[in-house]
């Protein structure tokens, strides 16, 4: 990988993994105290179990993301899907920003050259940009619960996160009018920017 296309990588997938975080924060800012420790059924898990793993596993795979195996040794993976009755919201948010912290102090200083580097999560050998996908896809997946979650127990009171419903040929004439001055400012359309 050259390392021009390796620093466009790393300049994508950190606003990625904001972008996650974003939504997430938007959606448990939603909820009441009460709906972090809802599940739907027996099988199912609460934001705050949601929450607790995630963070468990941001600690996991990104402290001393280069040097140590992503799985530490100190990680109880089945505790994490386990939240006392004691257990506050302010907790579960503690829980969310550590974690992410772990992401960002791990990927932010990243080089080019790194993201060829080998990592290894349960001895298994990744490069870095395999590790950061992997958990990109991890972390989506929950996020996505999470969202889900806050929804359906929000219900009508839900404020969308995205496109509102009925309302995606406003949204899109909004993005061609928001590009086209961006455009029409500059000079130069906005894809061409920064080439060469």
């Amino acid at each position: 990988m050259t390392d021009n296309l390796a620093k466009h990588y790393l300049e994508n997938i950190i606003p990625e993994f904001r972008y996650l975080k974003k939504l997430g924060d938007r959606a448990m800012e939603q909820l009441d105290d009460e709906q972090f420790f809802i599940t739907l059924d027996p099988e199912s898990n609460s934001v705050a179990i949601i929450v607790k793993h995630l963070a468990g596993n941001m600690r996991s795979r990104w402290m001393d993301f280069l040097t140590s195996d992503g799985e530490k040794a100190d990680r109880f993976r089945d505790q994490e899907f386990v939240v006392d009755a004691n257990t506050k919201r302010d907790e579960v948010i503690d829980w969310w920003e550590r974690g992410w912290r772990y992401v960002f102090d791990a990927i932010e200083p990243l080089s080019p050259e790194e993201v060829t580097r080998t990592v290894t999560i349960r001895q298994e050998p990744h490069t870095v940009l395999q590790a950061i996908n992997r958990q990109l896809g991890h972390y989506t997946a929950h996020v996505g619960q999470i969202v889900f979650l806050a929804k359906h127990l929000k219900s009508t009171e839900w404020k969308t996160l995205s496109v509102p419903r009925g309302q995606s040929e406003q949204f899109n004439q909004k993005m061609v009018e928001r590009l086209k001055d961006k455009n029409d400012k500059s000079g130069v359309p906005i894809h061409l920017k920064g080439s060469s």
